[in-house]
């Protein structure tokens, strides 16, 4: 198992249209594609409280790489995304993490 973390750093006040982008559309985007989300943080105390963290659960870097290519391909999907940006962007920068467990870890 590899486990996927991405963080979006939204622009300012721009988290809500986000979090409706992932209710509203994303999530069943990702259940179309056959992507499995572990779950979804926001930031309560750091840096900024402006960012979505988010991990997802891929079988192998492989299975990542064909199912998020497909996702991100999708001809709705490029269209969600840019009529949900029309005005103005929602994400500044995405930094993503890929991990694997560790021989003690809980989650395997």
């Amino acid at each position: 198992m590899i486990v996927e973390m991405r963080i979006y750093h939204c622009a300012p006040t721009r988290l809500p249209a986000l979090l409706d982008r992932f209710t509203t559309h994303t999530l069943g985007f990702f259940e179309k594609y056959g992507i499995q989300q572990i779950g979804f943080w926001t930031t309560l105390i750091g840096p900024s409280n402006h960012a979505l963290t988010y991990m997802i659960q891929w079988e192998s870097l492989a299975a990542r790489e064909q199912k998020w290519n497909a996702f991100q391909a999708d001809a709705d999907w490029i269209a969600t995304r840019a009529a949900t940006e029309a005005q103005r962007p929602i994400v500044e920068r995405i930094e993503n993490h890929f991990l694997t467990p560790t021989s003690f870890s809980a989650l395997r």
